[in-house]
């Protein structure tokens, strides 16, 4: 439900920053799915399940990244009451995400990839809702493009550690560990 309303938000208000959060949002239902799907089974599987979510998860950290260049090269103003409406509501959810899911973050790995990725939702959002009040009170829309491309390498680092996590446990999992 936030991406449909961070997406079309980000493109409503030109936003960089809040089509990012969204696109991660699309990431964070897929790591979820994924986890679900990998209560119960093997060691190898929820290992597998970790590495296609970070993927996943590079993927659209890259595309961020690429958007955001594109709109430095030609973008519009972002509507900066519209990124803090918005982020705040992402907010709220993220923050409850990341309270429920603490209780599992130091459990397999397929549970600690989900908390990584809320623990991600919270820092853009918190920083989408600064750059929207940078962008009201000064006009500059350099604000949301650097958030945007913040947002974007946060999720790539958290993707490197996704994968590499995912392969230590890959390793675990080896008949000669």
């Amino acid at each position: 439900m936030m991406f449909v309303v961070e997406v079309t938000a980000g493109l409503l208000a030109n936003s960089t920053g809040l089509l990012a959060d969204g696109l991660d949002m699309l990431a964070d239902a897929s790591a979820y799915a994924i986890a679900l799907t990998a209560i119960g089974r093997s060691g190898r599987f929820k290992a597998n399940a970790a590495t296609l979510s970070g993927v996943l998860l590079l993927i659209l950290g890259l595309g961020v990244i690429i958007d955001a260049v594109r709109r430095i090269i030609s973008g519009e103003l972002p509507e900066g009451l519209w990124m803090i409406g918005i982020a705040a509501a992402a907010l709220a959810v993220n923050a409850t995400v990341l309270r429920l899911l603490s209780k599992e973050r130091n459990q397999e790995v397929h549970m600690r990839t989900t908390w990584i990725f809320t623990r991600a939702d919270v820092v853009a959002n918190t920083a989408l809702i600064l750059a929207g009040i940078a962008v009201v009170l000064t006009g500059i829309r350099y604000f949301d493009l650097i958030v945007g491309i913040g947002i974007g390498l946060y999720v790539v680092k958290e993707a490197i550690e996704i994968l590499s996590e995912a392969r230590e446990a890959k390793r675990a999992e080896a008949p000669n560990g």
